[in-house]
């Protein structure tokens, strides 16, 4: 390796690691900002957060690492140009493709690297994320509630106060209510405890909660409001009184509820495999339900042989015949052939089969349009693993040439830059994935948008930074305003 190429992958290198490092304690504590009402006040322990955040880490890659190519970039070109090296390196003959190679190597690999992290990394990420938090469900349980208020038990028909929580784990209650609801959602059931204890064992979706000194009370509501009257509640008191509850629903709610089979757990065999089985049965619903559909609307129905007037042989009808015969034969004229007190019956029948077969088909399109969310989710997440790691690849071609432009290093206007473009990029990626899985635009499309809008910016930077022109040449555009103004005003003589 020459000099020069070392020289400027040991400045590139310094930035990068540099930069991401900055930029990715940046997003853990825009993490924790985000996630500060489910962290503080749930009692938990350090270890445990720490967990959360080396977790999380590797979905925040999916941003930190594209702006980190794009950062350093504009930072090493930026300052080189600042400093004239550039131009000591063009007086020697070295253009600026060629000072470019040895990094343009190093970001291909990265990309490689990148993509591989979001196929096999990510993936596990999620997966762990998912355990920790059912976890923290089954082993710490009395981080969903709350001290001095109501707390929903989230999957369970349970609501809960307690004064205080102490011991191991905060097993031990004191002074606790618990609102229990029926069916209906209406608090009909009140218990009242001096003390109680949370008992569960880890790998178990059962909790013991046994209370101690308390009272019941009961609302029973009756089939005859008369006998409301005479039994209107039940009111025991206990010494010590048991409720076993479910809790494989009541986890800490740090972020929103994912299932083991989500899109964003699967790596791209898999996606590729589930995209597949997951179209091939959403082709088969729609078809069923279509031939239901057909089948009860009754119309166009297949006639047997005996009943087929195929095989009837008529005589050809004259024109005014043939008009005559269709008249007989409107939809209303036919109604009228029958008795008064049949025709508002054969009317409202039809309406009502119209009526239940829409709104068959609108149920049915809720189902169908969740189906193909997530068969689209499944195409947008096979299609950014491999968009993620070109994206570093057209964002340093965005950074490098445009560092060289600008002639500015530091952290001051190539942050600012580097920001702006991100934030373009990342937008535009945002907006495009959520029209891509509500179907308004292809998934393939959607994953893609935000890298193929930066490659012709990318390209258009690197052919102005390589023939050594402005960001933009004012000179071009006053230029095609005068051309503009002498081709409208009328020339004198």
């Amino acid at each position: 390796m020459r000099i020069l190429d070392r020289y400027l992958l040991s400045r590139f290198l310094y930035n990068f690691f540099s930069s991401f490092a900055i930029l990715m304690l940046i997003f853990v504590f825009q993490t924790i900002w985000l996630f500060i009402d489910d962290l503080a006040g749930r009692g938990l322990d350090v270890m445990i957060i720490l967990k959360f955040l080396f977790y999380i880490m590797p979905n925040l890659m999916e941003k930190v690492l594209p702006l980190t190519v794009l950062l350093a970039s504009i930072l090493t070109f930026g300052s080189i140009a600042e400093n004239y090296e550039f131009a000591a390196m063009k007086a020697s003959g070295i253009s600026l493709q060629r000072s470019m190679r040895p990094l343009i190597i190093f970001v291909c690999i990265l990309g490689v690297v990148v993509f591989y992290f979001a196929n096999s990394v990510i993936p596990a990420s999620e997966q762990k994320i998912y355990n920790l938090r059912k976890n923290i469900g089954q082993v710490k349980p009395s981080t969903a509630i709350v001290e001095g208020a109501f707390s929903d038990l989230e999957g369970t028909n349970m609501n809960m106060k307690v004064d205080r929580k102490y011991g191991d784990n905060d097993r031990f209650l004191e002074n606790v209510i618990i609102h229990r609801k029926s069916d209906n959602s209406i608090n009909n059931t009140v218990i009242k405890a001096k003390t109680g204890e949370l008992v569960s064992s880890e790998g178990s979706d059962i909790l013991k909660l046994v209370l101690r000194d308390g009272h019941y009370y009961e609302d029973i509501t009756k089939k005859k409001s008369t006998e409301n009257r005479k039994y209107p509640f039940a009111k025991s008191s206990f010494e010590i009184y048991t409720i076993n509850q479910d809790i494989s629903k009541l986890d800490v709610n740090l972020e929103e509820d994912r299932s083991v089979t989500t899109d964003k757990m699967k790596n791209v065999m898999r996606l590729i495999k589930d995209a597949d089985s997951i179209k091939k049965n959403n082709l088969i619903i729609v078809e069923t339900f279509s031939k239901s559909i057909y089948n009860r609307a009754g119309a166009f129905a297949i006639l047997s042989k005996k009943d087929s007037l195929d095989n009837a042989n008529f005589k050809p009808l004259s024109k005014d015949a043939l008009l005559l015969q269709k008249a007989m034969f409107d939809t209303l004229n036919i109604v009228s052939l029958y008795p008064e007190y049949q025709k508002s019956q054969i009317l409202n029948a039809a309406k009502n089969t119209t009526t239940n077969i829409l709104a068959s088909i609108r149920s049915k399109k809720d189902e169908l349009d969740k189906r193909y969310k997530i068969y689209n989710m499944h195409i947008v997440s096979l299609h950014k693993k491999f968009a993620l790691g070109l994206s570093c690849i057209v964002l340093f071609f965005v950074g490098a040439p445009l560092g060289a432009i600008i002639r500015k290093g530091g952290l001051g206007v190539p942050m600012v830059v580097a920001i702006l473009l991100f934030l373009t990029y990342y937008f535009i990626g945002v907006f495009s994935e959520n029209y891509a899985k509500d179907g308004n635009m292809s998934p393939i499309i959607g994953a893609w948008t935000s890298t193929l809008i930066m490659l012709p910016l990318g390209v258009f930077l690197t052919k102005r930074a390589t023939e050594d022109k402005g960001l933009i040449s004012f000179g071009v555009v006053i230029d095609l305003f005068k051309n503009g103004f002498k081709k409208l005003m009328p020339s004198r003589k």
